[in-house]
């Protein structure tokens, strides 16, 4: 069975990932079929409407996209693949796509959306899309965990949810639900997870009017409403060293648990990742995604092999699982302003950058 089934079923393009066992993490080819079914309906008559949904263990919905497949990345890079760099550009190429299509897009961001999942959900213009949460909804942009950044244009989605929400999601991977997601501008509404395959059928039915009469719901405030003013308090200070020594001298429950899950990321990457949203305030999508492909190719080409963060944390994640990263530096006032600007040098001219022909 094809990882990605896609088909048009009356006015809509239905693009499902069926990759279940492993939640729907992305592999080269998925990415592949995806971009080929959005290219190829792109300018196809009879598709009004494209919609994504994820393939559940026990059937349709319940599970989107956990991300990019994390364990090919640790392979390929200890081996020296090339593949991992056709991942990363064509990913980020497939991200801007989803960005700039010219038709309606409905996101069923049901269960899991983290990483990758973010980057194919993210990125719809409001006008032309809808991204539907659920009450089962785990959103995430948890790579400071596995020693890397968020990507898939995190930077650009992240810098621009309300005050410093982005900077508190960039650095601690703090996993949301339906409420919270729409309160930072991460989704649009939230439906009852039961209601989805009805929905999923009339698109097919009524097409782009189908997607126009989904209610724009709003929850009842989320956990993010609650810590709003600790949040932009905190998380627009100017470093990570001031973030963590705020957090570490408010003496509230909220502030003593979330100094610890920054103390147990990777130090470095939280000092490229702030940068990183900072920086993308400031940007187009385009130029953000330009960004971020010379950030992964630092990630894996400053220290390769073994010794990048990057292969360290998820080697530690999802290889050994011992879940105790040997972080380099260790300590997050261990890390050097020239450690982290390393990875903002320019990697290609720009006339030679592999998303150079991206625009907006």
């Amino acid at each position: 069975m094809s990882e990605v089934i896609a088909q048009i079923h009356g006015r809509a393009g239905l693009i499902t990932l069926n990759r279940p066992k492993a939640l729907n993490a992305l592999s080269l080819p998925m990415l592949r079929d995806i971009t080929a079914a959005l290219l190829a309906w792109r300018h196809d008559d009879r598709v009004e409407v494209v919609a994504l949904r994820g393939e559940g263990k026990e059937g349709p919905f319940g599970a989107f996209c956990a991300g990019g497949d994390i364990r090919f990345f640790h392979q390929a890079a200890l081996a020296g693949d090339p593949r991992l760099e056709d991942f990363f550009s064509e990913e980020y190429a497939l991200n801007h796509l989803v960005h700039v299509y010219p038709k309606p897009l409905a996101i069923f961001m049901d269960g899991i959306v983290m990483g990758g999942g973010m980057g194919l959900a993210g990125h719809g213009r409001a006008r032309r899309t809808l991204r539907i949460a659920t009450e089962r909804t785990k959103m995430a942009m948890p790579e400071t965990n596995i020693g890397l950044f968020p990507d898939v244009g995190g930077g650009y989605f992240l810098s621009r949810c309300p005050g410093h929400i982005g900077e508190y999601l960039a650095l601690t991977g703090h996993v949301i639900g339906g409420a919270d997601a729409m309160a930072a501008g991460l989704a649009d509404t939230v439906l009852a997870a039961q209601d989805l395959p009805a929905l999923w059928q009339q698109l097919g039915a009524d097409g782009a009017a189908a997607l126009a009469a989904v209610p724009v719901l709003t929850p009842e405030p989320g956990v993010l409403a609650a810590q709003r003013g600790d949040i932009d308090r905190i998380f627009g200070l100017p470093t990570v060293k001031a973030i963590v020594d705020a957090l570490e001298a408010d003496g509230g429950l909220w502030a003593h648990e979330t100094a610890q899950v920054l103390r147990k990321r990777s130090p470095l990457m939280l000092h490229v990742v702030l940068e990183q949203v900072r920086r993308a305030r400031a940007m187009d999508l385009a130029e953000e995604l330009r960004m971020e492909r010379g950030l992964v190719r630092r990630c894996f080409s400053l220290r390769p092999g073994a010794a990048s963060e990057t292969v360290e944390g998820i080697r530690a994640l999802a290889v050994d699982k011992d879940h105790s990263p040997r972080w380099n530096p260790a300590r997050i006032e261990d890390v050097k302003a020239e450690d982290w600007q390393a990875f903002f040098e320019p990697v290609w001219p720009a006339a030679a950058h592999p998303l150079r022909d991206l625009v907006g």
